[in-house]
């Protein structure tokens, strides 16, 4: 069997340039970036062209039009920042109350923002959704998810916005709530109760364009247009961890969970059903990689060693594992991975099914780092739970 990616519709931002990488796992939310990068660093790893704090959280970096934003928390206060990507002034902030919540982690926000068309759509763990002048940070909208009894979930909301049309797509409520894009009203709302984790993610199946909600206990795919159910898989989990993205290849969608394991579904005349379900990918927080057949990613059971592996997504077999880096997040660029272990040690390897060699490697960061780092003009951006932003510069030399 064949499995074909597709990119999805709707996702690229408006007034998207070469370099950017605009929202959670950037241009096409997949991870991967076209760009070249250098795989020849010093000794002491990549060059580091600024660096900044922006409060303790796990939201990752949006880089567009060459300004970087990102969110942290200091004093119970969430701060949307925006900075000057060559040079990491910054050139505007947005705070408001919110409470850090360290719950078996350090707490803060953890959603990216999402860079569309001059604007910068937010959300915070408590269910404060902004729009923002992505140049002035003039706050043109804003919502609380709360007021209007949306129930945040024992860790708070993480998704990340996701633009469809003038749609603002949230994995809130039971199974997905979508914004107008220049008011803010409310176009569809599935519900109130408690979410699921993940992003969401856009799907074609059959020629239909849907959005997928990882919801608490579901995968739920929606017509975008109004949030009508097209059909909906069970999948649940210990304490409702449906944390990472479905990753989606033209009529199949492959989930995972840490407390689970994973599952291949297919998606036949607007129905699903589940080809394998096994114990071979236990994913954490970060969905990793996928490039043709093939999936990179971090796998742990609950309570049991975390190790990186490579899985083949037809068959659901395991190609290698590797104990070194065993926990972390990856995007990737140039054919190679971009690794950032949990212990801010960076790896650049060849995604390779055959085996995983390590091209280079560096200490850049200290502390816990759990966000995967953002790719955009050379420079990749990479934080920590306590909020040390760094810009490193991995451009090709001329």
């Amino acid at each position: 069997m064949k499995l074909l990616c597709i990119a999805a519709a709707g996702l690229v931002a408006g007034n998207l340039t070469a370099g950017d990488w605009p929202q959670w796992r950037g241009p096409e939310r997949n991870g991967i970036s076209s760009e070249k990068v250098s795989a020849v660093w010093p000794a002491e790893g990549p060059k580091v062209l600024w660096q900044a704090s922006v409060g303790t959280g796990f939201s990752s970096l949006s880089v567009s039009q060459g300004r970087v934003y990102t969110m942290g928390n200091a004093t119970n206060q969430d701060t949307i920042w925006c900075f000057d990507a060559n040079t990491g002034k910054p050139l505007w902030h947005h705070s408001y109350a919110a409470q850090l919540s360290p719950q078996w982690y350090e707490g803060g926000p953890g959603s990216t923002p999402t860079v569309y068309s001059g604007r910068v759509f937010t959300l915070s763990k408590w269910g404060d959704v902004f729009c923002l002048d992505a140049v002035t940070g003039a706050v043109l909208w804003q919502r609380d998810l709360r007021q209007e009894g949306v129930k945040p979930n024992r860790w708070g909301f993480a998704g990340s916005p996701l633009i469809r049309g003038n749609a603002v797509i949230l994995n809130a409520g039971s199974a997905g709530i979508a914004l107008d894009r220049e008011s803010g009203r409310t176009l569809w709302s599935n519900g109130t109760n408690a979410a699921g984790y993940a992003s969401p993610t856009s799907f074609g199946s059959g020629g239909t364009a849907s959005v997928l909600i990882f919801a608490s206990k579901h995968l739920v795919a929606l017509d975008p247009q109004n949030g009508r159910e097209l059909w909906r898989q069970l999948w649940e989990t210990s304490w409702d961890t449906n944390n990472t993205d479905p990753l989606t290849y033209g009529e199949h969608i492959f989930i995972s969970s840490f407390s689970r394991g994973c599952g291949l579904l297919s998606v036949t005349n607007g129905k699903p059903s589940l080809i394998y379900t096994n114990g071979l990918m236990h994913s954490h927080l970060s969905p990793g990689i996928l490039l043709g057949e093939y999936l990179y990613a971090f796998h742990g059971e609950a309570k049991q060693e975390t190790d990186f592996r490579c899985v083949h997504v037809p068959t659901g077999e395991l190609k290698w594992t590797r104990k070194s880096p065993a926990f972390g997040s990856l995007i990737m660029a140039d054919g190679k991975l971009i690794i950032l272990s949990d212990k801010g040690e960076l790896l650049l390897a060849e995604a390779s099914p055959s085996a995983f060699t390590p091209i280079a490697r560096a200490k850049v960061l200290s502390g816990v780092c759990w966000t995967p780092p953002a790719l955009a003009d050379g420079r990749l951006y990479v934080r920590n739970a306590k909020g040390e932003l760094r810009c490193l510069e991995l451009a090709m030399k001329p």
